[in-house]
């Protein structure tokens, strides 16, 4: 082993007091990397981290932690979500596509960047892994760089290629990567949401998934489609048994003609075996994925993505319930909009029409302080499982019928209820269309 190799606990005293940290994120989470530089709490102190989504378990929840170290979310995950709404954590609103900006421009520094890299070439190259994103922005101009080489990182080609003379320090340290089996999530709820968002996708659409089983349903239901293309932020297992059939082949794109793009890949160990030294699959800078002018190009641009709650105007909550912010803007607008531009596009808003606890998710009002992130001027297409519709071009009262229409039966009354509060009529030709 390469004697430039060191371990955890002596790369992280590079990260001084009142430095900016930037932590990988999705599947490869630096985790020795960020718990070895938790446990340096109270030798450094006033240390700002810097991470969209992480994935694995961070040992955050203690007061010396919370004392030394203060998180700046730029999209809060589940591990780091009390952290991220606590005295000692923030959040950025921002749309996906423009947090390279905040490094580029130097409106958010970084002094030190922790990265999760494959091992190097015989030329002395790592790439990023599953997660080009946002990392290629940060290593790009950090002014330190950790590197944890790990032999379970698949080599992803792309954006995200980094020579070892970028980095500071070297970790070795062979450990499987995070994993999620979006497939197991699956139920009737969700197969019957992806049957209905299937039903709108044509031949020769281009893809972008959001996270979760709802995409992995749609995926499941395409099979007898043709010339389908992927460009889109992150995609999972759902994708493989649709290349090796031959449903999707990128043919129809026009940028990146022949290749998947993303900018994270996220699932099982089948998923990281695929990409990896693939040059099929192109991880690249969440910067040009997510930039619309970018996606618009490409034909019959279908977006699936989620949300916490709709309110019966079309308002979009996907970041926060209430005042609580429990995830993030993140590339929800920059789909939304560039497959609404794309010709033959359909942006798709996708959800259970109750929460697991019977709440209905499309609602009278959002809650008080709860983020809009797709606007209702915005919005087209909304499906659960009770049927999907498209809002664009009604007015108010069309899409309180129409939404009505979708929701769960439980909840429609009380939603009707809401429509006479706020336009002063009942609905007249209720769930037509819907």
């Amino acid at each position: 082993m390469d004697l430039r190799y060191t371990t955890a606990e002596n790369a992280v005293q590079l990260v001084e007091s009142g430095n900016r940290v930037f932590i990988h994120g999705g599947a490869a989470t630096p985790i020795a990397l960020v718990n070895a530089l938790l446990n340096r709490a109270g030798a450094v102190n006033n240390v700002e981290l810097v991470a969209i989504s992480t994935y694995g378990h961070i040992d955050w929840d203690r007061p010396e932690v919370l004392d030394s170290f203060y998180l700046n979310s730029l999209f809060v995950s589940e591990n780091v979500r009390g952290w991220a709404n606590s005295d000692h954590g923030g959040y950025v609103p921002i749309f996906l596509s423009e947090i390279p900006l905040l490094f580029d421009r130097a409106i958010l520094p970084i002094d030190v960047a922790m990265v999760h890299v494959s091992p190097p070439d015989e030329h002395g190259y790592c790439t990023l892994g599953t997660s080009a994103d946002i990392a290629v922005s940060a290593v790009r101009t950090a002014k330190k760089i950790i590197a944890l080489v790990n032999p379970r990182m698949p080599r992803v080609l792309g954006e995200g290629i980094v020579h070892t003379s970028k980095f500071n320090a070297m970790v070795w340290q062979e450990t499987e990567l995070y994993q999620v089996d979006y497939a197991s999530r699956a139920n009737d709820v969700t197969d019957k949401i992806g049957a209905h968002v299937a039903s709108l996708i044509e031949d020769g659409s281009t893809l972008q998934m959001g996270i979760g089983a709802v995409p992995d349903a749609v995926l499941k239901q395409l099979a007898g489609h043709k010339d389908l293309g992927i460009h889109t932020e992150m995609f999972s297992d759902g994708i493989i048994p649709l290349v090796e059939r031959g449903v999707i082949t990128n043919a129809l794109k026009k940028t990146d003609k022949g290749q998947i793009i993303c900018s994270f890949i996220l699932g099982t160990r089948k998923i990281y075996d695929f990409a990896d030294n693939n040059p099929y699959v192109n991880c690249m800078n969440i910067g040009y994925v997510n930039d619309v002018s970018v996606i618009l190009r490409n034909p019959k641009v279908v977006a699936i993505n989620s949300a916490i709650e709709v309110d019966i105007t079309g308002q979009v909550c996907a970041d926060s319930i209430g005042t609580y912010q429990y995830s993030g803007i993140g590339g929800q607008m920059d789909f939304m909009r560039g497959a609404a531009l794309s010709e033959g596009g359909k942006p798709i808003i996708a959800m259970p029409s109750v929460t697991a606890k019977g709440i209905s998710r499309i609602v009278p009002h959002l809650k008080e302080g709860a983020g809009v992130v797709t606007t209702r001027g915005h919005i087209h297409y909304v499906a659960t499982e009770y049927g999907v519709v498209n809002l664009y071009g009604k007015n108010m009262e069309q899409r309180a019928s129409l939404l009505t229409g979708i929701a769960h039966p439980d909840h429609r009354e009380a939603l009707e209820r809401g429509y006479h509060e706020r336009f002063g009529l009942m609905i007249k030709g209720l769930y037509q269309n819907a």
